[in-house]
Order: C-alpha cells, then structure tokens, then sequence
C-alpha cells in the first residue's frame, strides 16, 4: 500500500492550510520578557526549604524541648519575643508561610479559575487577607508588650 492507494486516508489540511493567526506547534513561543513564572517558581522552592528549616526548628524548640507544650504560656511568649532573634525567627515565618501559601493559591486560581472576572476577585480577596493576615500578625510582633498591667 501507498500513500496514492485509494484506501488509505489523506490527510485533511497540511501546516501551510493553517490561518495565519495560528503558530505552528514547533515554532518558539514569543518571550515575555519580565518571567514572572519563572521567579514564583523558583520562589517557592527557596521558601518552602527555608520554611521546612524554621517549622522544624520552632516545633522542636516549642513542643519537643523541656516540658513541651505544659510550658507555653504568655511568659515564655514574652520571654521569647523580649530577644530581637526570636522576633525575627517569627516574623520571617509568618511571612515565608503567607507568601509561600499566598503564592501557592495564586497558581491554583489561575488554574482553576475559568472565568477572568472569577480569577480577578478571587486573587484580590487573596491580596487582601495575604496583606491583612502579614500586617496584624507583624504588628503584634513588633509592639508585644510583656508588662500587661490590668
């Protein structure tokens, strides 16, 4: 059998059949140029690395440590934030895990998301509890005051 065998299905179109608005599937894609992608991607492989480090060490230092849980209360909070390197500990925490998380939403919204007007409010409703959630949670870092006096 050949390919003028009378049995043989022709094909239908040939690449030079195609619109003009259609690219070849082999031709390259047009850069971007900013790679925005790029960067969430590679963002989230150092944060989820840092963050593996700093989750570990807090449950080790909170949980496994001493008495454990029976000890946490507001004075070993207060003792703890009282040093800027327990402060900076938390707060690079809070903020890897809001924007590592935040991130990880994004790219679900803009995968699952079919309509456009959809995926615009629900990534400005993330934007806004990401903002919301990293500026509560840094105030009471930062302005923590162990002397409560009622």
């Amino acid at each position: 059998m050949t390919s003028s065998d009378p049995r043989i299905a022709q094909p239908i179109a040939t690449s030079y059949d195609r619109p003009a608005s259609l690219s070849l599937p082999r031709t390259p894609r047009r850069r971007s140029g900013n790679n925005f992608e790029m960067w969430s991607w590679l963002f989230m492989r150092i944060s989820g690395l840092l963050l593996m480090f700093l989750v570990i060490g807090h449950i080790s230092i909170m949980l496994l440590l001493d008495d454990g849980v029976h000890r946490i209360n507001f004075a070993f909070v207060a003792g703890r934030w009282a040093s800027p390197f327990w402060q900076i500990w938390d707060l690079s925490m809070l903020w890897l895990a809001q924007l590592h998380g935040g991130n990880g939403l994004r790219t679900v919204i803009n995968d699952y998301a079919r309509k456009d007007s959809t995926r615009f409010w629900l990534t400005t409703l993330l934007v806004i509890s990401i903002v919301l959630i990293t500026g509560l949670g840094s105030y009471v870092i930062f302005t923590f005051d162990p002397n409560i006096t009622g």
